[in-house]
């Protein structure tokens, strides 16, 4: 008997698997633009990764589960290229193990890869970042989420509420702020306004957070 249900278990268990793989689908799309800017709105998305194209496209690839239908949104102008994400149809499998989820409901993931002649806003409430260490500006304004932004190579600012962010930085100008939360240099705990100017600085980090924690190393 005990065989058997761990034979029922054992199956139900690789049944939930084959659901979620291959409930997952993937979306992509590229386009040319002449504006200057590219702003990232990652509203319905868990993570965002952000990395340098080897071309003149932008490219944008969407991961995401559980919909029938799940569209990339361009707007394309002279001054602008706007990016967001949309999704619609059934939910079959969050509602039925909605009790299990304490963060988040998407299960949407996005890439975007962008040539490094373009300044980059992104925009959002609950979510992820990951920077590959672009060599674009780059402005983030979210309310909570983890921020990897890796090595900083250009102007970057990012302004949260609260979370974790973790950056390298090399000959990169500092100016850090957290009302409630800690920040930490090379494992150092420092005060919670930390500035530090840097002559013939490559680049300049700024962060502003409430709740924010900040976990930096100088190469």
């Amino acid at each position: 008997m005990n065989n058997v249900l761990m034979r029922i278990s054992f199956a139900f268990f690789l049944g939930l698997i084959a659901i979620s793989t291959f409930s997952q689908k993937k979306i992509s799309k590229s386009f040319q633009t002449i504006s200057k800017e590219v702003n990232i709105y990652t509203a319905g998305l868990d993570h965002l990764t952000i990395e340098n194209s080897n071309s003149d496209f932008v490219e944008v690839f969407l991961y995401a589960e559980s919909y029938d239908e799940q569209l990339i949104k361009i707007e394309n102008t002279d001054k602008t290229a706007n990016i967001t994400f949309d999704f619609g149809g059934t939910e079959t499998r969050e509602v039925i193990f909605r009790k299990f989820i304490t963060k988040r409901l998407q299960r949407a993931n996005a890439v975007v890869k962008i040539p490094n002649n373009k300044m980059v806003y992104i925009f959002g409430e609950n979510v992820d970042i990951t920077s590959k260490s672009i060599a674009n500006n780059l402005a983030i304004y979210i309310e909570n989420g983890i921020v990897k932004l890796n090595s900083i190579i250009a102007n970057t600012t990012l302004k949260l509420y609260s979370g974790n962010v973790y950056a390298s930085t090399k000959n990169t100008s500092l100016n850090l702020a957290t009302k409630n939360g800690r920040i930490e240099i090379d494992g150092v705990l420092q005060k919670n306004l930390y500035q530090k100017t840097r002559k013939n600085t490559q680049s300049q980090l700024k962060i502003t957070t409430i709740k924010g924690n900040l976990f930096l190393t100088i190469e």
